[in-house]
């Protein structure tokens, strides 16, 4: 029974580096974080920054070599640290206890297995069901996901589906033996906006239905509105701030945030003739992870940079109420978030 006081995930100090021939490539370097029970979790950021590395590590998916999680990390799933055990005990975790939906269904999905196979194959490994009751079990799965005409669809193959009704047999895959952690990598990314609004209630159902916690892995503001209740946000492989969702769009404490939230489209911004406005973006790229960098990472683009963040790396401080930021400058990126007159100034 899990304590519902207690995470059921604690990431603690993950680093996990690739070695390759031009030196040590740091894409998770010290991020640590918590997954209570039942709750839903957003990791955000730009591409490059390491969100499906941790995804990957979680699961010790990532191939080793090149890939290696570095001493002193921890993953403490249900008081076990995952990085202490063997392979085998770990194949009896995944798809099991914890649970991932891939980003892109029609590569994670095998071209050459029914979609029914590829349900029941779980439910015979870890819930030692016969043949014919995990293929009964992948019927109601799909029927769970409001895939019409389940039956059939479980003779089918993937390429005979849409994308969205991939998506699905990819959620009712992973819900299958009822996990008790969720990870989704972009799991709305390849689909149009009709079918992601789709997805994103479909999860949330089954969320409240199966009391399962759940890590949105996402580039999209408006998806970690909508679905989550704490975000992290990652740079460089960095945690660079965490908050509830509601406290985090309200007053960011990092500059890369606010950067992140000024170049959300608005509703009706672009309808107001010569007042329309560009989107705001963040100039500059995520920085090289192949070399160790002094200070913030995020100064080269940052508007609020004074002359230590260069030279010193920024602690995270807790602010109070769970918000965490590591940025010199964070007392100033809120109180001008507060005040309303931030306008996009950190990403100019």
């Amino acid at each position: 029974m899990t304590d519902k006081n207690q995470p059921l995930l604690r990431v603690s100090n993950l680093k996990t580096h690739f070695e390759n021939r031009d030196g040590v490539v740091r894409a998770v370097d010290g991020v640590s974080f918590d997954v209570m029970p039942g709750e839903t979790l957003a990791v955000v950021g730009e591409s490059g920054c390491g969100k499906s590395v941790t995804s990957l590590s979680i699961l010790r998916l990532i191939p080793t070599p090149p890939a290696r999680i570095m001493p002193g990390s921890r993953i403490e799933f249900k008081g076990r640290n995952l990085l202490d055990l063997s392979d085998a005990q770990m194949r009896q975790i995944r798809g099991n206890e914890i649970s991932m939906i891939f980003q892109e269904p029609m590569t994670s999905l095998n071209p050459v297995l029914t979609i029914g196979r590829q349900i029941s194959e779980a439910l015979v490994l870890h819930k030692g069901m016969t043949k014919q009751q995990a293929t009964g079990r992948a019927v109601e799965m799909l029927r769970r996901v409001n895939i019409p005409e389940a039956e059939r669809r479980v003779t089918q193959y993937p390429h005979e589906l849409s994308g969205g009704m991939r998506q699905r047999v990819m959620i009712a895959m992973a819900l299958a033996c009822e996990p008790q952690l969720l990870i989704a990598d972009e799991p709305t990314t390849a689909l149009d906006v009709t079918i992601q609004a789709q997805i994103l209630d479909l999860m949330r159902d089954l969320r409240d239905d199966t009391h399962a916690s759940i890590i949105l892995i996402t580039h999209d503001l408006g998806v970690v509105a909508e679905m989550a209740q704490r975000v992290v946000v990652m740079y460089a492989g960095r945690k660079v701030e965490e908050a509830p969702v509601r406290q985090l769009f309200a007053v960011p404490r990092h500059p890369y945030t606010r950067g992140l939230l000024d170049s959300m489209p608005k509703l009706g911004e672009s309808l107001r003739g010569h007042d329309r406005q560009r989107l705001t973006e963040i100039p500059g790229m995520v920085p090289s992870l192949k070399t160790e960098m002094p200070g913030c990472l995020f100064a080269p683009r940052c508007t609020f940079a004074t002359e230590r963040c260069p030279r010193e790396v920024p602690p995270l401080k807790d602010y109070g109420d769970g918000h965490l930021s590591a940025c010199w400058e964070s007392e100033r990126v809120a109180a001008l978030a507060s005040a309303g007159a931030l306008q996009g100034s950190a990403a100019r």
